[in-house]
Parts: structure tokens; sequence; C-alpha cells
């Protein structure tokens, strides 16, 4: 439903492709059947995320957002839903968010600023 666009230089920026619907679909990644989902704030932080957690399914929200579209259909299917949003302001207080719009949801806090940077570190999964 669209593409996530981050940049690969020494200038920092993100996006969506013109055109995407955040609402309609998400970027996800798994490689076994599982019930346990992690919701993370970027593609390459779920793709970050289930190189360190393979028993899971990675799913980027495009951005930290409390209540994606999607999100209550999962939980109503008996997902696992953890909220795997970066360890800063912008990430705890939108997880924090999250868990209390979606009191089944847990929190699963990256040891470093996000799952790509705790990847690049070596640092185990929690």
């Amino acid at each position: 439903m669209g593409a996530e666009l981050r940049g690969t230089t020494h200038l920092k920026w993100h996006g969506m492709s013109p055109g995407s619907r955040k609402d309609l679909g998400c970027f996800y990644v798994t490689l076994s059947p599982t019930r346990k989902v992690v919701l993370c704030e970027s593609a390459i932080d779920a793709l970050s995320c289930l190189a360190l957690q393979q028993e899971c399914i990675a799913m980027s929200t495009s951005g930290a957002h409390p209540s994606p579209a999607w999100l209550p259909i999962l939980i109503a299917k008996g997902f696992q839903v953890y909220c795997g949003f970066d360890s800063d302001e912008t990430g705890d207080s939108l997880a924090d968010r999250m868990l209390q719009l979606h009191p089944a949801v847990k929190r699963l806090r990256p040891s470093k600023h996000d799952w790509n940077d705790v990847l690049k570190s070596g640092v185990s999964f929690p």
C-alpha cells in the first residue's frame, strides 16, 4: 500500500512515497508461523527485530502511531501483540498511549534507541 523511504547518507531523513496509504496495510516480515507480533516504527526496525528475534512477526507502523487501523483485527484474532517502538520520548509516550487504548498489547522496549541500533551493537534480544 506504499513504500517507506529513508536516507542512507549522512543526511538523516525518512518519509513515505507519494500515494502511500498506511491505513490500508503495513510492512511485515516473518520466518515461521507464530502468534507473536512486534510492532516497530519503521521497516528497517522490523527487519532488525526479526534478525534479533526470529520467532515473531515484525510489523512496521511507518512511524509511531498508537492505534493503527489494523491493530484491533490482530488483537481480535488472538495474536500476542508487543509494542516495540523506539526508546525515546516519542516512542515511549505513544507506546503508553497504545497500551491505554489496547490493554492486550504489551511493551517491548529496545535496549538501544531502536531495533536497528540493537542489531548493530551486537546486543542480544531482551
